[in-house]
Formats: structure tokens, sequence, C-alpha cells
């Protein structure tokens, strides 16, 4: 997604990343950094991964980005006073100068993500410098821009990617330089993977990257409620202020991949009996009495022809494939491209939710969007609900897409690995 070779001033419209006096975790004041820490808060599983992570240390960033409490209003201002608490305490401390950070994740699996983190100038999707893929939920905008106003912080940076050039890039360079420096910090955490975290503060480094990015554009991998949060605080507030700026973390994935998941539903109130009943003769459904592995394996068979999910919550496993020609004419709409017609996203969406199950996307209280696999069913068979498994989605099916100015079906990719949430926040306080 490289812009070079446009106009200079479609140039000056590029990713602007500013320095900033992080706020971060005092190593001394808590039992660990690896136990403060958090996944973002909608990886977050709850109820069981809230209560983990709030038992895990009492200063958990989950008690600032997933506060508990008996109404919306409480919860924002139980988080506001428990930040300028840890900040009273010095649990959390303002570095002395401002700089960007480098951020790096490693896994003995071969996984070595690293970017940087900094202030971004919040800009809209017409400007062409942020793009999103994804539609957004407006009760998810607005929960998060409260906890936002009431913190007057971005308490975790959301994840976006450019395309660099490779090793040759000024940025690269300045991160795998300094990446062989001591850390700042250095925490491995519960799921396998080790973080490390410099800063950059040379006035020539920072110049650097700041005149590399200035030529690209990015495109949002994680993150975008919290960037159409920050894009609805940057409306309500007079400019110039703290609140023109984002806090992200930017991965060249020219030189650092990222991996691509699905997101998958839980279905609330519906069993799986009745989730099969409605599809009859709208689908293929085979059942699967197979483990999950190579349940999996089918699904993904299946999605490389067509259109497929796999059901789960009754203790088996139903894969859906082969829609239904006539019922995708009548519930998709055809003014969008091909590509966006035929994502399995779009068929759950307009045909399965909108059409056969009659499940309002939007509902907290009917349908739940959930990364971990495992999680979504164990939680359906609990619940009694129905689980329904995507197939991840191409990363150039995404960018393509982001391109054309389309934005897929809500919670439609899960980009990974994501920034661990605690190791550096951003208060624009002044």
């Amino acid at each position: 997604m490289n812009t070079a070779g446009h106009s200079e001033a479609t140039e000056r419209r590029g990713l602007e990343l500013t320095p900033f006096r992080g706020l971060r975790y005092d190593p001394d004041r808590v039992g660990s950094l690896a136990a403060v820490t958090s996944p973002p808060y909608d990886v977050v599983v709850r109820p069981d991964g809230l209560h983990h992570l709030q038992d895990s240390d009492p200063h958990n960033i989950v008690r600032l980005i997933l506060p508990q409490a008996s109404t919306p209003t409480a919860r924002n201002e139980q988080a506001s006073d428990t930040l300028r608490r840890w900040q009273d305490e010095g649990v959390l401390a303002t570095d002395p100068e401002p700089g960007l950070y480098i951020y790096e994740q490693r896994h003995s699996d071969g996984m070595l993500q690293r970017g940087i983190i900094g202030a971004l100038r919040v800009s809209d999707p017409s400007e062409g410098v942020v793009l999103p893929h994804e539609d957004v939920m407006p009760h998810v905008v607005a929960d998060r821009a409260a906890l936002m106003r009431a913190t007057s912080a971005n308490l975790e940076p959301l994840l976006l990617t450019y395309r660099g050039n490779g090793a040759t890039a000024a940025t690269t360079e300045v991160v795998e330089r300094l990446a062989e420096e001591p850390p700042l910090l250095s925490t491995t955490t519960e799921d396998g993977y080790s973080h490390r975290l410099w800063s950059v503060t040379d006035p020539a480094d920072v110049t650097r990257v700041q005149s590399e990015l200035a030529r690209h554009q990015a495109l949002i991998a994680d993150g975008h409620h919290r960037w159409a949060t920050y894009r609805r605080l940057r409306a309500e507030h007079p400019s110039p202020s703290p609140w023109d700026y984002g806090l992200v973390l930017l991965v060249d994935t020219a030189r650092y991949p990222l991996r691509v998941r699905a997101i998958h539903r839980l279905l609330h109130g519906l069993p799986v009996a009745d989730a099969l009943t409605a599809v009859e003769g709208l689908f293929r459904v085979r059942r699967l009495d197979t483990p999950l592995p190579e349940a999996l394996e089918a699904l993904a068979d299946a999605a490389c022809a067509g259109n497929a999910f796999l059901l789960a919550g009754d203790g088996a496993f139903h894969l859906l494939d082969r829609p239904d020609p006539a019922l995708l004419a009548r519930t998709i709409p055809a003014d969008r491209p091909a590509a966006w017609r035929t994502l399995d996203a779009t068929v759950l969406h307009a045909t399965l939710l909108d059409h056969v199950w009659h499940i309002p996307e939007d509902s907290p209280a009917h349908i739940a969007y959930i990364h971990d696999t495992v999680a979504t069913i164990e939680k359906a068979e609990r619940d009694g609900g129905t689980a329904v498994l995507m197939h991840p989605v191409r990363e150039e099916v995404v960018r393509d897409l982001a391109r054309q100015g389309v934005t897929m079906p809500r919670k439609s990719t899960s980009f990974g690995p994501k920034p661990a949430s605690g190791l550096v926040l951003r208060a624009l306080d002044p």
C-alpha cells in the first residue's frame, strides 16, 4: 500500500506519526509485567477470561479497558478513578521524554513481529490515509468513546499495517538496529509470546521514520471501533488538541507478515437443532463426528469451493455449504463487488442471520463475536446456543476491498498477533 510515486501533495497526506510520552507500568510496583497485561478489550472472553485477568494482578490493565460496575457511567468513572490512583501511586509513570516505541512480539513457533508505536494523526476515510475494511457497531463506538472521555487516555494501541520496501526501508533499519539494544521492558505472557519495547528518542531516527511513513497509507488490521472512536472524539474537540491523534502500532507487513484468523459467532438463544431446521433445503448440511482439528480441515476444504460454515454447540459439528443460488440472489445486495458478495461473512450476515435465523447482528443479547475457537464452542455447549465457526479471509482480499473503498461485514477478520494491552498507554491530559 505504498503511495510513493504519487504527487508531492499526496505524499504530504500520508501517515503522520508523532512521538509522545508513554505512560507505562513501573516494574518495581507490580508483581510482573506479564500479570498486568491483557489481550485487546474485544478479545477478552467474558466473563471467564475477564475474571482470570482481574485475579492475575490487582493492577491488570483489564480494570481500565473493561471496568466492571452496575452502569456504563459508573464503569467509566471507575476506570478514570483507577487510572488517576495508579498514576498518583506511581504504579503507572510517564516517560521523561517523548518518543516513538519499537514493539516486538516473538513466539517459539517462528512468529516475529516488529512495529512502531506512536500517536497518529486521525484522518477521515476520504483522505485515503487510513483504510478501514469493516463496518462498525455504533453502540461499541459509543461505549469506547465514553471510556476515553472519562479517562482522557488512549489505553491500548490499535494495529495498522502498511507495505514498506522490506529490509531496505528506513523504518526497518531503525527498528532492527535498536532491537539489538537492551529493551525498556521484556516479558513473556501466558500465551507463550515474548514482548519487548524500546524507545526511539533520537531526533534523527524519529525524522527518518516520520519521513518514510509520510509516503504510505495504512490498513486497519485490528481496531476499527477504536479508530472510529478516535474520529468521533477528534470531532468533539477544537483543533489543535491531543485528540487530533490516536495511539497506534504500525507494522510493515512486507517485512513482518501478519496472520489472518477468523472471528466466530455465538448465537444466544438459538439451539443448534433449531438452526439446522431453519437451513434445511437452503444449504447442504453434513454432520461431522470428528475432533475439532479434522472438522476445521473439512471447513477449509469446503471454503475453497464456496461459502461454508461450521455449526457447533450440541456435541457434534455440522458443516453447511453449497447454499441455494436463488437464496443468495434474493438476500445479497447486487450493487457491491463480486469479491464482497461472495465473502462468507456477507453470506452469514445478509442471508443466514438476517433472513434465515432472524438474528440482529448488532445486538449483544443475541450474538457475540469471539476470536477463540474452543471458547466459542464451549460457551455454546454450556449456554445452549449455536457456535458458527468461520474460515479466515485471505489478506489479499481484505486489501483489495479496502482499496476499492468497500467495507466488509463487521468482525470479518482477525489479524495477529495483536499488541498486548498494558505495555504503553497515552495520556491526553495536558
